[in-house]
């Protein structure tokens, strides 16, 4: 390890760790030691103090618990004269530094109310967003579950040009990384450089910027800390497992740009504990060999046009990076862009013009592969402003295309084409709404590149059953007519396959193993009457993927023995599950919240849980942050769901779950919800509609509370009694 690196981290740590009890000290006399502190909307606490020693810090007081181990864990300064390895005390010195910073920040909330958004995008006068509370992390945790998100790069301080800044983001979106933002040099920070191009920050575009401190790079690594113990299931003060977890899952490292100060060199040691190494654009010492680290620890005097690369190469990661004949960039970090107002060149669709698309197969003899029509005006034949109908039909052919797979092809439209840089694509069929913003016209950018981004991406994704794939586009209004006409037949004739369908007629199900990088104990086992707790997986996907990739997360399950048809038990599912959970896991009923209920990763859309004084059920979907009559806000159910846990009265559902008859039929389906947040009791009233009408209760949404009726379980049951709930006349939950 470099004298000059280990010296400067060591020294950086002793003035961090001295701001911090400083701050402490000042916040003790102004508050005192009861005052609570930490991040808001989270149930991690001070998520790096809390997963690395299990202490949780809510006051004053337990921060300077907290200072005192940092002092323990403080080498001494390294002096000229001593000549001695300096890994083991670097990296002390870097894990107090995260410690200190943690304390540092959690004041400045206390002491600063607004210093930052904590929400997803910046404001007009706030471009620091902070901390990302539970909500932000679980649903960028999906990301990082389905690989669409490797790692993360953590950068400190600012390019030498807004243009050279957007070059390093760009490239680092492409290659589906998130960046996290903090500090800054010479007075410029990347979060304000990129801004000034027009390159959009936040977390829809991955482009976060946390803090305009280095002490905000504690928020980078708190994401990283708490991926491991939400998803891969790590307790609080397993230092141990945290850190090799994140070492072996989560691909991040820092880049600092411009020069690098003592505390900057703390935090990179800081860093170097977690298995994430630096690479830095300026000529500092560096620690080559490797051992923490999967490779190098420390690289320096990388070129900017090279940095990104370097940085992928020195961390190990394997990023799979697929390139479009398109003149935008390309990848899913784009996904989040939005095409405002000010920003509008055209766009077709979303009740503006006709739009619809379509995918279907046909026969090898009727595709010719890689085929793109255009017929009516393009892009460069319209002015801005302007509106046109528009049709695409993407016609696919393979030996092993099925019928069956053409609605899950045509389901990835949508993320397919919003993956291009300045277009935005919003919901699908013929509801779908394309914006193109004026940057993507300016580069050339026309409709029929949308032809090439699905031929490309069909073959890429979809190779083992496409092998043939022909795009058409149309945007003539009498042609869009007729392509609507053939859309809504095909979507009535696959509906109607779909909701014929049963968990009685299917004797194979699916499992879905996709979360177990974060999550190694948890298995979904998804139905015909039960898709998967994320909402993104149904068993016709399930179907499709297996077919795709046969040694990929979902496999087929023979249900085998039914040994329970009430609570949705059978056999030869047990029997997966354990070989699958890696023995961890026995038994699962997929019916039922009470009796071996399913396990969780974390990527469910709503958590559902017993309110025993009304004896019923409420499901809380994750965008609701307000209290629920449980004493629980969803952040704190979800660390009790999380991790692959199997916990009997809580489990992970989705939204289309509860329009199934399959819901809770173990404690007797739909009659036993008693509260909803009314955001989800309204977005999924028509989807549960013809439940209610079969169990001969069509107003049952009357008798179901939400918060405007009361927060409390009290406030509920009067309201229930009044309405003569169904759950009251029920067999008792407990």
């Amino acid at each position: 390890m470099s004298k000059i690196i280990c010296s400067a981290a060591i020294r950086g740590a002793h003035k961090i760790v001295g701001i911090a009890e400083a701050k402490q000290a000042e916040a003790l006399k102004k508050w005192g030691p009861d005052q609570e502190i930490g991040f808001p909307n989270t149930t991690y606490y001070l998520p790096i103090i809390y997963g690395i020693l299990g202490i949780p810090v809510k006051t004053l007081a337990d921060a300077r618990v907290i200072l005192d181990k940092c002092n323990e864990l403080l080498p001494p300064l390294v002096s000229d004269n001593v000549w001695l390895p300096y890994l083991a005390p670097a990296l002390d010195a870097g894990m107090a530094t995260f410690f200190a910073e943690e304390i540092i920040e959690a004041i400045r909330y206390l002491e600063e109310p607004g210093c930052y958004t904590e929400e997803e995008d910046p404001t007009a006068d706030n471009i620091w967003l902070g901390a990302a509370d539970d909500v932000i992390m679980r649903k960028r945790g999906v990301e990082f579950v389905d690989g669409s998100a490797p790692g993360f790069a953590a950068i400190l301080g600012a390019a030498p040009s807004p243009e050279i800044a957007a070059k390093i983001a760009i490239e680092l979106q492409e290659k589906n990384l998130y960046v996290f933002m903090v500090s800054d040099h010479d007075g410029k920070n990347m979060s304000e450089q990129l801004l000034s191009v027009d390159v959009q920050v936040g977390w829809p575009t991955r482009l976060v910027s946390f803090g305009p401190s280095y002490t905000a790079a504690v928020f980078a690594m708190g994401f990283a800390t708490r991926v491991a113990m939400s998803f891969g299931g790590v307790k609080p003060g397993a230092f141990r497992e945290n850190l090799m977890y994140n070492k072996e899952r989560v691909f991040a490292f820092a880049m600092p740009l411009g020069t690098v100060t003592d505390e900057w060199y703390a935090n990179a040691a800081g860093a170097i504990n977690w298995g994430f190494p630096t690479i830095a654009d300026t000529p500092i010492p560096e620690v080559l060999p490797t051992g923490i680290c999967t490779y190098e620890h420390v690289v320096s005097n990388i070129p900017h046009d090279e940095i990104v690369a370097k940085a992928i190469e020195v961390r190990g990661l394997k990023v799979t990076v697929s390139k479009v004949d398109i003149p935008m960039s390309y990848g899913p970090a784009f996904e989040g862009e939005r095409i405002r107002k000010d920003d509008l060149f055209f766009e077709c669709g979303g009740g503006r013009t006709l739009g619809v698309e379509l995918t279907v197969s046909k026969d090898m003899s009727e595709v010719e592969d890689g085929h793109i029509e255009m017929l009516g005006p393009d892009l460069d034949q319209v002015k801005e402003g302007d509106k046109l109908p528009f049709g695409m039909i993407i016609e696919v052919a393979g030996r092993q295309m099925q019928p069956d797979f053409e609605p899950i092809l045509e389901r990835q439209i949508h993320h397919l084409v919003n993956y291009v840089q300045g277009i935005m694509h919003i919901g699908q069929r013929n509801i779908m709404w394309i914006r193109v913003g004026k940057a993507a016209v300016e580069k050339g950018f026309l409709l029929k590149h949308i032809g090439k981004v699905m031929h490309a991406k069909y073959h890429q994704e979809f190779g083992n059953i496409v092998d043939k794939v022909q795009v058409k586009i149309y945007t003539e209004e009498e042609k869009v007519k007729e392509v609507m006409a053939l859309a809504k037949d095909v979507y009535s004739k696959r509906d109607k396959r779909v909701e014929g369908m049963t968990d009685e007629t299917e004797e194979t199900f699916y499992s879905c193993t996709l979360c177990q990088s974060f999550a190694p104990a948890h298995v979904c086992v998804i139905t015909p009457e039960r898709a998967g707790m994320c909402g993104a997986y149904n068993w016709l996907d399930c179907k499709a993927s297996n077919e795709i990739n046969p040694t990929g997360p979902n496999q087929p399950l023979e249900k085998g023995t039914c040994l329970d048809p009430v609570k949705g038990q059978w056999k030869g599912i047990d029997d997966f599950i354990f070989k699958a959970s890696r023995q961890n896991v026995e038994h699962v009923c997929a019916y039922s919240l009470m009796n071996f209920p399913m396990t969780a990763c974390g990527c469910f859309e709503a958590i559902a849980t017993i309110l025993p004084l009304c004896n019923g059920i409420m499901v809380v979907n994750r965008d609701y942050r307000g209290m629920t009559p449980s004493g629980m806000k969803f952040t704190t159910m979800a660390g009790m769901v999380g991790g692959g846990n199997q916990t009997p009265g809580f489990l992970g559902v989705s939204k289309h779950y509860m329009g199934s008859k399959k819901f809770f039929k173990a404690e007797g389906g739909l009659k036993r919800i008693v509260w909803l947040p009314k955001m989800l009791k309204e977005e999924i009233a028509e989807h549960v509609k013809p439940i209610c009408e079969e169990m001969g209760m069509p107003d049952f949404f009357d008798m179901v509370a939400d918060e405007t009726v009361g927060e409390t379980e009290e406030e509920v049951f009067a309201f229930l009694e009044a309405k003569g709930h169904p759950a009251f006349t029920m067999d008792p939950l407990m």
